[in-house]
């Protein structure tokens, strides 16, 4: 079986470009959206041991998880911070699945 990613520079710039634009129009509120987006590219572009990969997750799901962690972040004083790159990990890989 092949691994595989096929998505191609401009591909990559146009998503890119995309998602700068979502962030800058809605001041940053639809950053959610933003990587949903640069992530559905990514997964639909991915081929592991011969299975297509396919991305679930909306905005609105990853809005929801910013909101809860951005609080917990505050009640902690900032230390619940250095768990949130592990936190979005773990949402992305929840919502890749294979075909």
């Amino acid at each position: 079986m092949e691994s595989k990613f096929t998505g191609g520079l401009l591909g990559m710039i146009g998503i890119g470009i995309l998602q700068a634009l979502i962030v800058v129009f809605t001041l940053g509120i639809g950053t959610p959206w933003a990587i949903c987006l640069k992530e559905s590219w990514y997964v639909k572009h991915t081929i592991i041991n011969g299975h297509q990969l396919t991305f679930d997750g909306t905005g609105g799901q990853l809005f929801g998880n910013y909101i809860k962690w951005f609080l917990l972040t505050i009640i902690t004083l900032g230390i619940y911070s250095f768990w949130l790159s592990i936190k979005m990990k773990q949402w992305v890989t929840k919502h890749t699945h294979m075909v």
